[in-house]
């Protein structure tokens, strides 16, 4: 999915495809002759707030709060570095002309990203919880075209970089805080303790402390 968005944002951008630009921006502008509003900025964070509703319920998530903390850091790092990147390299023109920073959206991106978040932690207790957010991010990126603040090309591929930055914070993150590493199977660690040990040239009778490891393939 992130493939095919990012993929059609970059087909259509600056002008290009079957299914201009320019040509969404008139159809959306029919619709929504002067309705402005400011309601993008405040609904951008709003799935992460369903994500801490949803968590102050009772509803448990997939991991716990350290975990998905580090996992919305490394994915919104991850976001904004690409987002800005992408705009400084293709220093698109905004529909309203108040810069040339519009591709790709970084409100939908940042929407996206936190929808996703909270499809993949609630996705076992319900599927609504990840529609509800996925619903929230749409309604961004639509005003962000309604307010002629972004095309079509920026809004679709915006939101597949945030649900792609958000699927890398989770493959990259194997290694959760608090959880103790696991060995490949039939494989273990025990501790021993050896007698009779020589040193020197001299034969001990006592003992030391040893690790012995035991592998088992299967």
């Amino acid at each position: 999915m992130p493939a095919v968005l990012i993929g059609y944002g970059a087909y259509t951008f600056n002008g290009g495809g079957f299914y201009t630009n320019q040509q969404a921006n008139r159809d959306i502008h029919r619709l929504f002759p002067t309705y402005r509003t400011k309601l993008d900025n405040i609904l951008i964070m709003a799935p992460y707030a369903e994500l801490g509703l949803v968590a102050l319920a009772g509803v448990e998530s997939k991991n716990d709060r350290i975990n998905v903390g580090l996992v919305i850091l490394k994915s919104e790092i991850m976001m904004l570095t690409t987002v800005y990147a992408v705009k400084n390299l293709t220093r698109e023109t905004r529909p309203d002309g108040s810069d040339n920073l519009s591709f790709p959206s970084g409100h939908t991106a940042q929407a996206f990203l936190a929808a996703s978040i909270v499809h993949n932690e609630f996705r076992d207790k319900s599927q609504w919880y990840g529609i509800g957010a996925y619903t929230l991010a749409t309604s961004v990126a639509a005003l962000r075209m309604i307010n002629s603040k972004h095309w079509q090309s920026d809004v679709v591929a915006g939101a597949g970089i945030g649900i792609l930055s958000a699927h890398v914070g989770y493959l990259t993150h194997r290694n959760r805080w608090g959880r103790k590493p696991r060995l490949p199977q039939g494989m273990s660690f025990s501790p021993t303790w050896q007698t009779g040990y020589a040193m020197g040239g001299q034969t001990g009778l006592g003992g030391v402390p040893s690790l012995r490891f035991t592998w088992q393939p299967k």
